[in-house]
């Protein structure tokens, strides 16, 4: 076993597969958030670069968080991960090209609808209290009227005169 500074448990070698919580807090400190590109996901589990079955030590150098859909990727879809000698995680899909690092997502500290009241106002489009205000009462809907309001039969189409292009009337 190694222990880090503090006398804290953080490798625990080939005998165990499970994470201690001390190495399980080492590597979330390390990666604290999923470290496949652009995911910005916290709620992580651990996942063995190289699979403990395969000859993987549980140590924090084997060791990188991913998120239940980005691990399921790695386990079941063909996407592979290695970490390189400096701890830099590298993602490849399933045809080998190497995924490449996604920048953050922008963040955005205005109001919550500011941009798309931008939008609204440049288009000339405003909103106030009589506009298109619905007049529902929490009826049922009624599927019948919808459905004739919404659906547009196709035309009527020869086969014949049109070439065989047409897939021709709908059943």
């Amino acid at each position: 076993m190694r222990h880090g500074r503090a006398g804290r448990l953080l490798d625990v070698g080939r005998k165990r597969r499970t994470i201690s919580p001390a190495l399980r807090r080492a590597l979330t400190t390390r990666d604290p958030e999923c470290r496949f590109p652009g995911c910005q996901a916290r709620h992580c589990d651990a996942h063995h670069v190289r699979h403990w079955a395969a000859g993987g030590a549980t140590r924090l150098d084997n060791l990188v968080r991913l998120c239940r859909r980005h691990h399921r990727a790695v386990h079941e879809e063909g996407f592979r991960v290695t970490l390189d000698p400096d701890g830099t995680a590298c993602f490849c899909r399933p045809d080998g090209q190497l995924l490449p690092a996604a920048p953050p997502a922008p963040g955005w500290g205005g109001p919550p609808l500011a941009p798309t009241l931008a939008h609204l106002e440049a288009a000339g489009i405003t909103i106030g209290a009589e506009t298109g205000c619905p007049h529902w009462y929490g009826e049922r809907l009624d599927e019948v009227w919808a459905i004739d309001v919404l659906w547009r039969p196709r035309p009527e189409v020869d086969p014949v005169a049109d070439g065989g292009q047409s897939p021709g009337p709908r059943p």
